[in-house]
């Protein structure tokens, strides 16, 4: 009998790579029952969804759920409280570690930047409860660190935790400690691409650090750095619900209350299912269409984009 033999080029190409397919099985499988599969729920923005009538017996109301997302009061305000957010993720988390991986790229004792890199990578695995509640203990009026700290330097207590001025300050400050290092790990990997002859052949022509950066290792990062902008535009309006839910109360509820809030809010504790997905599926509308937007940006630029 003879062997099977594949006549197609896609069945000998399968079969000659079947154990890296099966290898990708696993990670597939996830993607299309995680994330595929729940997209057939955003249909129920367009519905009167009611749990007992399922997605076949609830009433289709077209576009009804945003128009009365957008005449909501409260929309201005998450969408103002979102964009802010996200504006201040934006300016202050992208570049930070970028700047932190330029800077452990010029260190030259190996031992000391190993432990640098673990050192500002340890925080990413550390949880938001975890992360909130030292935030608690440091800023508390009652015996908080930084309160005793100002007491102690003739000053004032001030409530940082309901505080309305300092709750995105330290929304994004927990950003930055918590997800610097831990962003720095794609830029350092395209960093230890750059072909070494080329700062050999600069520092030969008498360029010194600054000028290397600058005409070297710079424009060798540049692409992995518009790409990873264009990618981080799709989350744009992602302002991490868990953080947010735990740093939010009553007294800061006016600049603390975003898009993920509102739906868990609306969604879950009201349950008003179709409103939350309206209101959800907006944002990321928002989102796709400033990915495309900068991704039609960057190729007019010359640049390569993400597709």
């Amino acid at each position: 009998m003879k062997a099977y033999r594949p006549n197609s080029a896609l069945a000998k190409r399968l079969l000659k790579n079947r154990w890296l397919y099966l290898m990708l099985l696993p990670g597939v499988l996830y993607f299309i029952i995680f994330k595929y599969l729940p997209m057939w729920g955003v249909l129920i923005a367009f519905q009167d969804y009611s749990p007992f009538s399922g997605f076949a017996g609830s009433p289709w109301v077209g576009f009804d759920n945003f128009l009365q997302f957008f005449k909501d009061d409260s929309f201005a305000l998450i969408f103002r409280n979102t964009i802010i957010l996200a504006v201040y993720n934006l300016v202050f988390f992208f570049p930070l570690p970028i700047i932190i991986a330029l800077m452990l790229n010029e260190l030259r004792i190996e031992v000391f930047k190993r432990f640098i890199q673990t050192l500002i990578y340890i925080p990413h695995f550390i949880s938001w409860v975890v992360v909130v509640g030292i935030a608690y203990i440091l800023f508390t009026p009652e015996n908080g660190l930084i309160n005793n700290l100002l007491i102690g330097m003739g000053g004032e207590k001030i409530n940082f935790l309901l505080s309305n001025e300092w709750f995105r300050p330290m929304i994004i400050g927990q950003v930055l400690w918590k997800e610097t290092g831990w962003g720095t790990i794609l830029f350092l990997a395209a960093l230890s691409g750059v072909d070494t002859q080329l700062y050999e052949a600069a520092r030969m022509d008498g360029a010194n650090r600054w000028r290397q950066l600058w005409h070297i290792t710079l424009p060798a990062i540049k692409s992995t750095v518009i790409i990873l902008l264009i990618l981080r535009l799709g989350s744009f309006m992602d302002s991490g619900f868990e953080q947010v839910f735990l740093m939010l109360n009553p007294m800061n509820r006016e600049v603390g209350e975003v898009f993920d809030t509102f739906v868990y809010t609306s969604g879950l504790q009201q349950g008003h299912f179709s409103y939350a997905t309206a209101a959800n599926l907006f944002k990321s509308a928002v989102g796709v269409a400033l990915v495309l937007g900068a991704n039609y940006l960057a190729k007019k630029a010359g640049e390569e984009g993400i597709y």
